[in-house]
């Protein structure tokens, strides 16, 4: 490609040139048409122009398209020769017609198959031959479109809807087809052919965006001298001495193209006896006081009583869109969200819709400023396919639609997947200045400073984001052979937590990158680099131990000798502070308990000498009052004292309504603790849970590794959760007559993940007492 710089010609100038250029196709077209068919039908024959030569739009090398028209099917054999001919000197003239013989009454009638025939007809103009034929055809066509112009109409968007796919569905690609992208020439046509069936007037606002766009397009002809429509990087650069003004020149007149075609489809008339009329009769019912569902799309009850992130968390929810008119009421609005209203949206399965909705009326930036540093941003690397901000977008929803089966476990595996949705958001919201995972992370964390987000919820955004190229690396750049490799890996991460997160975030960004970005030999890969982590951190949950502390009091050193390396690595400076005066307690008390309270989840913390029985007893306690265990830790240091914590939820608001109740929580544990009361006891008074449906019924999993550890068995159970699991759980590990060692819980949508490395007289468990224990655990899941 030649290096020149064309600058876009001005409106005037685009509409002239594309005149001018119709017109000369027009008189050689005419003349070749005299000389070569004229002759041998001088009636009964004639030649029109459709498509965008029929309309007065023809580029500089972009087809020429022909229609010729006959009265009887018998004419057209003999009509074809002499078509060939007029064809042959068009060639011969530089020209690239693109033709069909057809008669009047198959054009003016539906076939599978000729709908972009009949749409090319909507733009039909006599070229040559007789009027009296082309008369029939515009009367007969003109009566056809009466009587069946909203089912062409219905083709023509299922047309549009095949071809957006073909895109991705987004207009923010770096290198946009001008014409048949999103939000193109194409599209532009569309809105006008579509108003055209339905009889109605068109918006009168794409002027200037057909300017611009025909005129990159015909820039684009010049520059290559063919028919050539990508506005590839380097034509960026010829066009303009500031490609990445172009840039956003474009989205802006595509985003107005592409609001105006979804508006036109979203406003036509549908049959009421449509399956899809009564599809959308069903979802209406989702409606509420402050929303009406409409059409699949939300439209606004009161817009002044309009309240934080309230419209796109109702979106997100139901996986709607915005209608044409509530896009436009929420011009100028400006919601101040706080951390609170982004995690509700962002804790919700189809965020992706909501943060969409909230992209299409221009809220995001809005709520978020630093948006704005991305929005409609090229980043030119020759791998990534869309803006800055739209594959931020692609990336959240990706977490939406996995569809390879060990991913998708993960995902239902994942803590706080909010978490990982907010570092995407912000993941790269620095690119564009300087190394963008470094101004990525200082400016999220501005943005978490202002949002007042919790210390442990922007620790783990922090992470994310700073991390989150670490995988990625590690699969093109390591041996995944190689120890050092899990060594490093399990570092760098530290928790089996943040390694599933980092996993789900990294997943989501490969993926975002473009369509074929994930490819299977990088999902693979991908997965070999999880389970390498994976495989290192579970087994350092057990064999990494803190010794002899450097920079603390001898009596602290003495509380953390022997605790796990992980103890550190998940507990803030201030909760370690608290365990070591809990720990302090025990001088004088047989057991320290704190119960601490943030947003409707409680963490509940014991210290006390380790017995047989102990981790079950204290979660059989909680289990009682009818709280749900969402976490849990148990470890214990060189003293036998154990450090359990139990994150709990309060689904019946027991402890919320009833304050004195926490009280007597902590009374009951501790009876628990110091064998004064039955854990089993207190169960058999609770009311047996009720069973979920079938369809989400989970087949209980359990693992026994005893290669994980030199001195301990691992045991890895995934069941379906429900109160009480964890407590029939351990005390099935306790009845075997098998020591607690380590204990990680986790549960994530009704999913129990627990992790036990268990001993039997201070050693692994044999064969045969690992199988027993196997079974009896398995046992215990189906308990009820």
């Amino acid at each position: 490609m030649n290096e020149v710089v064309l600058a876009p010609p001005f409106p005037a100038q685009v509409r002239a040139a594309l005149e001018t250029r119709t017109a000369e196709i027009e008189n050689r077209v005419r003349a070749v048409y005299h000389s070569t068919i004229q002759p041998h039908f001088p009636t009964g024959v004639a030649l029109v122009a459709t498509g965008g030569f029929g309309r007065g739009e023809l580029f500089p090398h972009s087809d020429v398209d022909l229609l010729l028209i006959v009265e009887l099917e018998n004419q057209i054999p003999a009509v074809r020769g002499a078509m060939a001919a007029l064809l042959q000197n068009l060639w011969d003239a530089g020209m690239r017609p693109s033709h069909a013989v057809q008669t009047v009454a198959y054009c003016a009638a539906e076939h599978d198959g000729n709908t972009e025939l009949t749409i090319s007809l909507l733009d039909r103009r006599l070229l040559a031959g007789d009027p009296k034929i082309f008369e029939s055809l515009d009367q007969s066509f003109a009566a056809f479109l009466r009587k069946r112009g909203p089912s062409i109409a219905e083709r023509l968007t299922r047309l549009t809807e095949a071809r957006h796919s073909k895109f991705q569905n987004t207009i923010y690609h770096l290198e946009p087809n001008i014409k048949d992208a999103p939000g193109g020439l194409r599209d532009l046509q569309t809105v006008r052919w579509l108003n055209a069936l339905h009889r109605r007037n068109g918006p009168d606002d794409l002027l200037d965006a057909f300017d611009f766009l025909a005129a990159v397009r015909i820039r684009l002809h010049e520059l290559n001298g063919r028919d050539q429509n990508v506005l590839s990087f380097d034509a960026q650069e010829a066009l303009s001495e500031t490609p990445a003004a172009l840039m956003r020149d474009y989205y802006r007149h595509a985003r107005a193209v592409d609001r105006a075609l979804s508006r036109t489809i979203e406003t036509a008339p549908t049959p009421d006896s449509s399956l899809l009329g009564r599809f959308h009769e069903w979802r209406s019912r989702l409606s509420t006081p402050e929303f009406t569902v409409s059409r699949d799309r939300v439209l606004l009850r009161e817009p002044k009583r309009l309240h934080g992130l309230d419209v796109f968390e109702f979106a997100a929810r139901h996986q709607l869109r915005l209608a044409p008119d509530t896009i436009d009421r929420l011009a100028g609005f400006t919601p101040q969200p706080g951390f609170d209203d982004w995690d509700r949206l962002l804790s919700l399965p189809h965020a992706s819709a909501g943060l969409r909705a909230m992209q299409t009326a221009g809220t995001l930036a809005a709520a978020l400023p630093e948006w704005r540093n991305i929005e409609c941003l090229v980043v030119r690397d020759f791998y990534h396919r869309y803006t800055v901000d739209e594959h931020t977008l692609v990336a959240i929803a990706a977490l939406e639609s996995i569809h390879d089966a060990r991913f998708a476990d993960l995902y239902a595996e994942t803590p706080d997947l909010r978490l990982v949705r907010f570092a995407l958001l912000l993941h790269d919201i620095g690119k564009g200045s300087g190394h963008h995972v470094e101004e990525s992370l200082r400016m999220a964390r501005a943005i978490l400073d202002r949002l007042g987000a919790p210390a442990a919820d922007r620790a783990t955004i922090e992470f994310l984001i700073g991390h989150h190229l670490d995988l990625s690396a590690v699969m093109t750049s390591r041996d995944l052979r190689d120890a050092a490799t899990a060594k490093m890996l399990a570092g760098r991460i530290g928790t089996v937590e943040r390694l599933k997160q980092l996993a789900m975030l990294t997943y989501a960004d490969i993926s975002a990158v473009n369509p074929e970005a994930m490819t299977p030999w990088r999902l693979e890969q991908l997965w070999q680099v999880y389970l390498l982590a994976h495989g290192e951190l579970t087994s350092e949950l057990y064999t990494d131990r803190i010794h002899h502390a450097e920079g603390v009091t001898p009596e602290r050193a003495a509380f953390l000798e022997g605790l796990p390396v992980r103890y550190l690595r998940t507990h803030s400076a201030q909760q370690i502070d608290r365990h070591f005066e809990l720990f302090r307690q025990l001088s004088t008390e047989p057991v320290a308990i704190d119960i601490a309270h943030e947003r409707r989840i409680y963490d509940l913390t014991i210290l006390a000498r380790d017995r047989s029985g102990l981790f079950a007893s204290i979660a059989g306690a909680i289990s009682s009052f009818g709280l749900s265990i969402v976490k849990a830790e148990a470890f214990s240091n060189a003293q036998d004292v154990v450090v359990d914590t139990f994150t709990f939820a309060d689904p019946n608001r027991t402890l919320e309504l009833n304050p004195p109740e926490i009280d007597r929580l902590r009374g009951i544990v501790r009876k628990v603790v110091e064998g004064k009361q039955s854990a089993a006891q207190l169960l058999r008074s609770r009311p047996k849970p009720m069973l979920p449906s079938r369809a989400a019924r989970l087949s209980p999993r359990v693992t026994v590794n005893n290669d994980a550890s030199d001195v301990a068995t691992l045991v890895e159970i995934v069941a379906e959760d429900r109160p009480g699991l964890l407590y029939d759980l351990a005390h099935a590990i306790s009845s075997a007559d098998c020591d607690i060692e380590v204990v990680l819980i986790d549960t994530e949508a009704h999913k129990a993940l627990d992790v036990f490395y268990v001993t039997s007289l201070g050693r692994k468990l044999s064969p045969g007492l690992a199988a027993s224990l196997k079974n009896n655990l398995l046992t215990a899941c189906a308990a009820r």
